[in-house]
């Protein structure tokens, strides 16, 4: 009798997903031909790319890490979730002959023990005019500089958590300058939008705790490339930045320890304040920051591109605030009006960084990629925090607690951090706070692939890691995690594949987890050649 019940549940709620699938593809089928009214020839609708696909996963216990992370937000903790997902999009390569293009995409998904009830992961329309490009609405950004299915992922930009829709103007691919004989290249973005989260935080949270609503966004990114022509060796160095500003904060604590609601900047020149940092934080009084949640990485990578093999060592600094930034912070003041007086500094250690290493073997199948990683955050510019007053003028600003912040929720979006899921996402806390509680920690990451046969692709993925939580909430005992992961691709005829992945938590820090998760997707041409 309890089989036949469960039985019964489970065939209500596959029907649901159905249900909800089919009129997703209806409301497909009812824009497609406004999407192509511009031309007569029906261009706008040739090399239109459509995917479907059914994911499942079961676990005992929470999704083991490395079944959740680094898959743009689109996962759940829940022992047993899984969604269905179908996709169309026009990418931008199918006008690569002409000096314009026209990309779109609308990815939907059902899914089933998620934060929502039905996901829009993509839907966005870009336009490019030779090497520039516009681009309008939610698309998942690859990392820059780290593979993407090797890499724990980056500490700013990060492939964990829900896009963010925004307007973006980017130089997506490097170009040379002309001036400098082909050796120097350049690519970058800015971006403004706005975070879809704040129902979730809300609900999250409850009606006493911290949360967010319509926060704005804000990144910038730029990448310089050195690369003599036909030259195997290559330095690239970046700068990637963002904020959080705007929107209203709930239940924020002010300096008098009240719980209020503060309205953030949302004026011209607000984004401005987001763009080069300056003005002043919400609900505080005596001591004045820049407006909004600022943070960024200097990003840097060497490769060497022989013809067996490549090999390259990358670098990401992750920093909260200027000190961090540049390791260096003004002291000069005077202890009467506290003004700067003397040209005083304090230098900080070059501690908290992220190094990988990343070969490549160009004749191995069986073994084809390699990616090892070395991620340190528990220095933090210090563990003491003072600013200057009448009685102590020295300024010492230490206590950086990475992807938090007093006003914002931190750098998360949906739950799950944007940067490296390594910084324990809010969607673990059993508190039901939008914040970070582990994000001080030392860990070892190590990737691999390979594609043995042509229709057979591997990944493997093992992480070591020890957690001492927070400055301000530290660990009594050190919370170690072990996590792995094992994925196998096979790709069948006539666009189909067939993808199951196994993984495994221990540890204090995540708990005990095991889980497996099994996808069938099929992809192909909707409509042209």
């Amino acid at each position: 009798m309890i089989y036949t019940k469960k039985k019964t549940l489970a065939l209500l709620i596959l029907m649901k997903m159905i249900r909800r699938f089919y009129l997703m593809m209806i409301s497909w089928a009812a824009m497609l031909p406004m999407m192509g009214q511009e031309e007569n020839d029906g261009s706008l609708l040739n090399g239109l790319d459509y995917k479907v696909e059914v994911q499942s996963s079961v676990s005992e216990g929470n999704t083991p890490l490395w079944l959740n992370a680094n898959k743009h937000g689109l996962s759940s903790l829940r022992s047993f979730n899984g969604y269905l997902r179908g996709a169309i999009e026009r990418p931008l390569s199918n006008d690569s002959m002409r000096q314009w293009g026209v990309g779109y995409a609308l990815d939907l998904i059902a899914p089933l023990h998620y934060s929502s009830d039905m996901i829009v992961q993509q839907a966005y329309a870009e336009l490019r005019w030779k090497k520039g490009v516009l681009t309008l609405g939610s698309k998942e950004w690859p990392m820059e500089l780290k593979d993407n299915l090797l890499s724990s992922g980056s500490q700013t930009l990060g492939i964990n958590a829900r896009p963010v829709p925004q307007l973006r103007v980017a130089l997506p691919d490097y170009w040379a300058l002309p001036l400098l004989g082909g050796w120097v290249h350049l690519k970058g973005h800015i971006a403004y939008g706005v975070a879809t989260d704040g129902g979730w935080q809300q609900r999250f949270v409850g009606k006493e705790g911290r949360y967010v609503s319509h926060q704005l966004y804000h990144s910038k990114a730029g990448y310089l490339r050195i690369q003599k022509p036909q030259s195997p060796l290559s330095i690239e160095l970046g700068l990637e930045m963002a904020a959080q500003f705007g929107g209203t904060g709930h239940n924020v604590i002010t300096d008098k320890g009240e719980r209020v609601d503060i309205q953030g900047g949302h004026r011209l020149k607000d984004y401005f304040y987001a763009f080069i940092p300056g003005g002043n934080a919400e609900g505080q009084n005596a001591f004045l920051n820049v407006e909004g949640n600022h943070l960024g990485s200097w990003v840097a990578r060497i490769g060497y591109d022989a013809d067996h093999f490549s090999l390259a060592v990358y670098a990401d600094k992750f920093f909260e605030d200027h000190s961090g930034m540049f390791l260096l912070d003004y002291n000069g003041y005077e202890s009467k009006n506290m003004e700067r007086k003397q040209k005083s500094f304090v230098l900080y250690k070059l501690k908290d960084i992220m190094l990988g290493v990343e070969l490549q073997l160009k004749d191995c199948r069986w073994l084809n990629k390699v990616v090892g990683e070395y991620l340190y955050s528990k220095y933090q510019s210090g563990p003491v925090y003072h600013d200057h007053t009448e009685m102590v003028p020295d300024h010492v600003g230490g206590i950086d607690n990475y992807y938090n912040h007093y006003f914002y929720t931190g750098w998360q979006h949906w739950g799950q951090v944007i940067g490296n899921p390594l910084y324990m996402s809010p969607i673990y806390n059993d508190s039901h706070s939008v914040e970070v509680r582990n994000n001080r920690f030392c860990a070892f990451h190590l990737g691999f692939d390979g594609q043995p046969l042509p229709q057979l692709y591997y990944r493997m993925l093992l992480t070591y890691q020890e957690g001492l939580g927070t400055y301000a909430a530290p660990y009594t005992r050190v919370k170690d995690f072990v996590g792995s992961m094992v994925e196998v691709r096979y790709m069948l005829p006539k666009g189909w594949s067939v993808k199951g992945a196994c993984g495994m938590d221990f540890g204090k820090l995540y708990g005990r987890n095991s889980g497996i998760q099994l996808s069938i997707c099929k992809r192909g041409l909707l409509k042209g050649k």
